[in-house]
């Protein structure tokens, strides 16, 4: 062990945490406390010799007596230990003697016992965490060439590492900085484990049901028979105290007198009477429970609520509400509805989560309307353990579900949430609403949604809607839609709509409409496409084929208004042919069709708005999904330090009181990300002169001082001089206005800088952290509110997706013969302002307004900066379960 530097000591003390382990059961992760003394030497004596050797490079067990003794010797401050607890025992011990203030080095043992369930890394993970609350920026170890398991921790956890080798030996250097490899290396664990932790209750082989009367009725009785009717094949019993058997299924008077393993329980019995049954499920090694029964209010914050989740914690087992409406498991292991819904659409690749089971009762019968097939329901209550983070990892890992909605009422982390909801969208869609939003939280809540590739949802008819699309059509390559109709007017009210959701309408080629026309007696050929009332089933195929395989658009709207003059159903299911023909997707529009029509690659709607929107969500969703992902920037370590030690000492210098910085002081702040003001600064008339001289005529001249209000209004700013007389003038004006002598006025000199103006921002929320603001310029741009939100960091993909979604794109991207501006400037720029809010948390505003877009790049004209006090955050929290204190 290398000697140890005198460092100033630290308080080694955080939270308890609840972890999944690979194998999908549950430890608690922890500080080492006195009591852990004996146990731990048990760790020590009770794993084998070979792993003593790895560990310590000999087989003495007296070596690692010592050791233990070592951690608890009071002199011995700058020890840091966790120990990870399974079921009461302690299972393993990650430890870090610190070296030097910046690093320590660090050991792991883990029993043999529980090789292979992920401990080794989920220590790992939280003594970074810890390490970086302390200071530490980098461990080291020394590990034999052949302790395989423990190179594969270090490599596998994703931080940054470094390997020497000699001699057999192998000196490892890791940052303790969490990376994006590192987050998405913890992520795919994690999904991996939720997957098999929540198997019990997506896919139970055995359920029970507590609460049943014998006699029937009471809402125990229901879920009973919704079990029963819904098909279930697996093993079914009920508790009752004395009932040997209800309505014929076997009756025992515990979940532990069952006879067989039990997977589900499902508890409807009186909040009072909850946790002596859920004590008997947990002692009879349940793997999930249902907890239908309400009364037990404040959940989590509650002691009775943090009780109940302590328990089941304890013993592995997941828990879904309290005051849930039940689950509902349609997949490939059979079909389970312990549900008070009334009926069930048929089985597919729908997973639902929601926080009201009236609102997810609703989403399914929807659903069942439009032919859209379910895979699971789960109605969440009070979200005391199972929340819709755990629910996407499990779906994400299982190719049955096609694509998931939920209905949300509050995040309890909303950064996790982005992060799963981005990976589960970068699969496969995501369909979400969020109730109750303020105006406030509608920005957060836009952001996250928009750069995660969640699909936003008015209500639940919209997730049913969308979901036809997504479900029963590929996804669309573009914005282009052809519109075909048997009644002209039906058409011309269609791709109205489409081009009021932005989708493109375009006008089809002469060559095309010719091909049309040879083919079809067309009355309108140019799009929409007037069909006429008497067209036949093969004339509305082969005009829909003809359309999709020209290349000229990437979807169809058929709309079929029902007449005496033909058959509607053989219509509507021609135009699915010449959607199977193609791989293109095909939306119909009929007001007679009757829900869930069947036929294959039909997906029907009644009205025209119905389908366009649906259609739009389908088309903005397979947009984002085709920006190549990738990750934000890593944090330059240098810069970013160097940033944070310029804005503590500049607040400092101000007492720590907020400040607005001037332009001199924003630009050095800027300049090292890339970050380039317009122009120059100048004191007085004469060096403001020339400055202009230098940049070339005309000029703006400004005051600079960002203390100064209004000063658009007070002629604090002015256009278009052409000479240095016209200058001078201008700030001795600007003198006599803020009643200072001319030489002391700072203005800022810049050239006349015409392009597509938009504004690029930082603002900070309490909930979603620093959220980068995109929006076009101007007062056109404040008028029509076209922007988009980003948290930061931010990728480039996130960038170039957040550009492309606003109205004002195509002003950006060339449109009438206009040249496309920079693009890759002002991507660069969004990502800049990402990585400056993520390094420096006293950035309380920023703001670039207007940024000038050209085609030889971006001009940053005018600049805001805030800073206040602020605590930097951990951005890269360890694994583990959401805590008792979560929302």
């Amino acid at each position: 062990m290398s000697a140890l530097t005198p460092v100033p000591p630290r308080e080694w003390t955080v939270p308890p945490s609840d972890v999944l382990l690979a194998d999908g059961s549950i430890a608690v992760i922890r500080t080492l406390r006195p009591e852990d003394r004996q146990p731990l030497l048990d760790l020590h004596a009770g794993v084998s010799a070979d792993t003593l050797r790895l560990r310590f490079f000999t087989a003495s067990r007296d070596a690692a007596r010592r050791y233990v003794e070592h951690l608890f010797d009071e002199t011995n401050a700058d020890s840091a230990a966790m120990v990870a607890v399974v079921r009461g025992r302690v299972a393993g011990i990650a430890t870090a003697e610190v070296t030097d203030p910046e690093r320590a080095e660090v050991a792991f043992l883990v029993s043999d016992e529980d090789h292979g369930r992920g401990l080794g890394i989920l220590l790992l993970e939280h003594l970074a965490a810890l390490g970086r609350a302390h200071g530490l920026t980098r461990f080291e170890a020394e590990v034999l060439g052949h302790n395989y398991g423990m190179l594969r921790v270090f490599r596998g956890a994703g931080f940054a590492v470094s390997r020497r080798t000699a001699d057999g030996e192998v000196s490892v250097e890791l940052r303790t900085d969490v990376s994006a490899a590192a987050l998405d290396a913890a992520d795919r664990r994690e999904w991996r484990s939720e997957a098999r932790s929540l198997r019990p209750l997506l896919a139970p082989a055995s359920v029970a049901v507590v609460g049943v009367r014998r006699h029937g009725g009471g809402l125990g009785r229901a879920v009973l028979d919704a079990i029963r009717s819904g098909g279930y094949t697996g093993r079914l019993s009920v508790v009752h105290p004395e009932a040997d058997a209800v309505d014929g299924v076997p009756a025992y008077a515990s979940v532990s007198a069952v006879p067989d393993p039990v997977d589900l329980v499902v508890v409807v019995v009186p909040a009072d009477q909850v946790p002596d049954v859920m004590a008997d499920a947990c002692a009879a090694g349940v793997g999930a429970a249902v907890v239908v029964s309400s009364g037990l209010t404040g959940g989590a914050q509650t002691a009775a609520g943090r009780d109940l989740l302590a328990l089941c914690r304890a013993h592995s087992v997941r828990l879904v509400g309290p005051n849930s409406q039940g689950v509902i498991a349609l997949g490939r292991d059979g079909a389970l509805n312990a549900s008070f819904a009334r009926t069930l659409p048929g089985p597919g690749g729908l997973a639902v989560a929601t926080q009201s089971g009236g609102v997810g009762f609703t989403v399914l019968d929807l659903a069942r309307g439009q032919g859209v097939g379910v895979h699971s329901f789960a109605s969440l209550g009070a979200k005391l353990d199972v929340s819709s983070n755990d629910l996407l990892a499990a779906w994400g890992e299982d190719e049955t579900v096609t694509v998931a909605a939920l209905y949300l009422e509050s995040f309890g982390n909303a950064l996790k949430f982005a992060r799963t909801a981005r990976r589960f969208a970068e699969r496969k869609p995501l369909l979400a609403v969020v109730a109750g939003r303020s105006v406030a939280g509608s920005v957060g809540v836009s952001a996250l949604f928009a750069q995660a590739g969640v699909i936003p949802c008015r209500g639940g008819a919209d997730i049913a809607e969308t979901a036809a699309v997504l479900t029963q059509q590929p996804l669309p390559g573009g914005f282009r839609i052809g519109v075909l109709s048997n009644a002209g007017g039906m058409g011309v009210i269609t791709a109205g709509m489409a081009e009021g959701e932005g989708l493109s309408v375009p006008v089809l080629s002469p060559g095309l409409q010719d091909r049309l026309r040879d083919v079809l007696p067309l009355v309108g050929a140019a799009n929409p496409l007037d069909l006429g009332a008497e067209v036949s089933p093969a004339s509305v195929q082969a005009a829909v084929r003809l359309v999709l395989e020209s290349g000229e658009v990437d979807a169809a709207v058929v709309t079929l208004v029902p007449t005496t003059l033909g058959d509607p159903v053989a219509l509507r299911r021609a135009a699915a042919a010449a959607a199977l023909d193609t791989g293109l997707p095909v939306v119909v529009v009929a007001s007679d069709a009757e829900p869930g029509d069947p036929a294959p690659g039909l997906t029907v709607f009644r009205t025209p708005l119905v389908a366009v929107l649906a259609l739009a969500r389908a088309m903005r969703y397979a947009a984002w999904r085709r920006v190549s992902a990738d990750d934000a920037p890593p944090a330059d370590h240098a810069r970013s330090a160097a940033a944070r030690a310029w804005v503590a000492a500049r607040q400092a210098g101000h007492g720590g009181a907020p400040e607005r910085l001037p332009a001199v002081a924003a630009a050095e702040l800027l300049t090292p990300y890339g970050v380039q003001l317009v122009g120059l600064p100048a004191r007085g008339g004469t060096a403001a002169g020339a400055a202009a001289e230098t940049i070339g005529w005309p000029v703006v001249v400004k005051v600079s001082d960002p203390d100064v209000p209004a000063k658009s209004d007070r002629g604090l700013v002015r256009v278009g001089l052409g000479s240095t007389a016209a200058v001078v003038e201008a700030v001795q004006d600007f003198a006599a206005e803020l009643d200072v002598p001319p030489d002391e006025v700072d203005v800022r000199v810049q050239p006349v800088v015409t392009g597509v103006e938009l504004a690029v921002s930082v603002v900070r929320d309490e909930t979603y952290g620093p959220l980068v603001r995109v929006a076009a310029g101007g007062v056109a741009g404040d008028l029509l509110r076209d922007e988009v939100h980003l948290l930061a960091p931010v990728a480039p993909s996130d960038a170039a997706r957040a550009l492309r979604g606003l109205r004002t794109w195509p002003l950006l991207d060339g449109v009438h013969g206009h040249e496309r501006v920079d693009v890759d400037a002002l991507e660069a720029l969004v990502v800049a302002a990402g990585r400056l809010a993520a390094d420096v948390p006293q950035l309380a505003l920023l703001d670039l307004d207007p940024v000038v877009a050209r085609p030889d790049g971006v001009h940053c004209v005018d600049v805001k900066v805030l800073l206040e006090p602020a605590e930097a955050p951990d951005a890269g929290v360890p694994r583990r379960l959401r805590p008792p204190s979560s929302g």
